[in-house]
């Protein structure tokens, strides 16, 4: 989803001129009781896929998402199968997947109705990992005043399910947090100095991971990961950049991110060649005559 960017550069730009590493201190570090952790991403390789919106990676296979579809490639990257109607079993009206994740088999999806920007009937939808087909659903709760989701994490050490949402209003500067089992309401937690345009999240060793569109295409500004120290006792998180999207094949729309544990590699979906205007595709850049979409593949070192 996305347009109309312009990227909004912190001082935490400036601290990544190169845009390859990323210095971040979990709260011991404030405190002077530890190193920085710094984690340096170096390209390993890219896979065209056929979706658009989201990555996910688990025991081996690679789940992807498009806007209406949901796909499962080996770890060769072969695609296995494709559901192209993952709407059927819903009860409220949806059109719209975003970033996904996958934990226990199964696949979390945050879910929606969108168009030209707005969204409603907001929920969080788990699908069987080896079908396919929806398993259940958890509507959002209203009172969080959140207005849109374009991602979903699951955070296996807090039993959790975090949802972000795209935009740059104050609801897009929170995470929201749900119960993994219950799907109930835990609350909401405020990131300092929050990204613009969230379209991913990803919790991976005790961090969460978020990828922003907050970079102009038709200017060839990349696009942002960064990262906060997950505590939800804590009133906010503390973000920091970690990784520039400057080496991709050509500039476009972030998406979804995950990460293969096995391997320890940070995987960024990434589109190029069409022209999105309130998140909906508005036609093609000269030299393109349909959307690419791209999983490319870092692996991490961290010193």
């Amino acid at each position: 989803m996305r347009v109309d960017k312009k990227i909004l550069i912190t001082s935490l730009t400036v601290m990544l001129a190169a845009g390859i590493t990323a210095c971040a201190s979990k709260p011991a570090d404030e405190e002077g009781s530890a190193k920085p952790v710094e984690t340096v991403y170096t390209l390993e390789s890219s896979h065209a896929v056929d979706g658009r919106q989201g990555i996910a990676w688990e025991g081996g296979r690679y789940y992807v998402s498009g806007s209406t579809t949901l796909s499962v490639y080996d770890a060769d990257w072969e695609r296995i199968k494709t559901e192209t109607e993952p709407f059927t079993a819903f009860d409220a009206e949806v059109n719209h997947i975003g970033d996904i994740d996958a934990y226990n088999g199964e696949i979390y999806a945050g879910v929606e109705y969108f168009m030209d920007g707005a969204a409603s009937n907001i929920q969080m939808a788990v699908y069987d990992a080896e079908t396919l087909k929806l398993k259940r659903t958890f509507m959002f709760d209203e009172s969080s005043g959140q207005k849109e989701v374009s991602g979903i994490a699951v955070d296996p050490d807090h039993g959790s399910m975090w949802m972000c949402s795209w935009g740059e209003d104050e609801n897009a500067a929170y995470l929201y947090r749900y119960d993994l089992k219950s799907g109930e309401y835990l609350g909401k937690v405020r990131m300092n100095e929050p990204p613009q345009l969230i379209q991913g999240v990803a919790y991976y060793d005790g961090w969460m991971y978020i990828t922003a569109d907050d970079g102009s295409a038709d200017d060839d500004e990349p696009d942002h990961v960064y990262r906060c120290f997950v505590d939800p006792d804590k009133d906010g998180f503390t973000v920091s950049m970690a990784k520039t999207l400057d080496d991709v094949t050509r500039q476009g729309e972030i998406e979804g991110i995950s990460f293969d544990r096995n391997k320890k590699q940070m995987l960024v979906s990434y589109n190029r060649g069409a022209v999105i205007v309130k998140g909906m595709p508005k036609g093609f850049y000269e030299g393109y005559d349909e959307e690419i979409h791209e999983i490319f593949v870092y692996d991490m070192k961290t010193e």
